[in-house]
């Protein structure tokens, strides 16, 4: 019985129909971000501190974290416009460190950090505005003062929040 082979350019070029067919639906996905086609510009504002304790790192850090990764994940046009089809704006509510786990001797064990975002999501096609918050847990050693543990801890805070509100508006959460 003899085997009968397709041509690697004729698969080729079936793969890519079928990945075409695929891009064509109502909704486009980009490293798991669902978007409405009609959905060609975002602003993201500036995220205000507005927590008790105020750490000034926090804030432009987390604003521009929650900026890059929607323009490197998403096709997104960034604006500063108002009329935007996606504005995003925000506010820390919490920011406060607390001891958590364990004692020994005098001092606990690990103390935690809780971080609480407040964001606003306002759809300008569909005169839509939604609201979620965001809150995180960052635990760190008992030993440490508040202030050293921030600094440690600050990278994965701003990483972990911006993907968490990413996360929210994009994937469908």
């Amino acid at each position: 019985m003899k085997t009968i082979r397709t041509p690697r350019f004729l698969q080729a070029i079936c793969l890519f129909f079928f990945v075409a067919a695929l891009s064509g639906c109502s909704i486009y996905k980009f490293n798991d971000a669902s978007i409405p086609p009609d959905v060609k510009t975002i602003k993201v504002g500036f995220i205000e501190n507005r927590a008790r304790y105020v750490n000034p790192q926090v804030s432009p850090q987390l604003t521009t974290k929650l900026t890059q990764i929607i323009t490197s994940r998403t096709k997104l046009s960034l604006t500063n416009n108002d009329d935007a089809h996606y504005v995003i704006s925000g506010q820390i509510t919490n920011y406060d460190g607390t001891q958590t786990v364990g004692v020994s001797g005098q001092q606990s064990t690990t103390n935690r950090l809780t971080v609480t975002v407040h964001i606003v999501l306002r759809k300008t096609l569909k005169n839509i505005t939604d609201e979620f918050d965001v809150t995180r847990n960052f635990d760190y050693d008992g030993r440490l003062q508040f202030q050293d543990a921030e600094a440690k801890l600050l990278d994965e805070i701003i990483r972990n929040v911006s993907d968490e509100i990413f996360n929210h508006i994009f994937s469908n959460w």
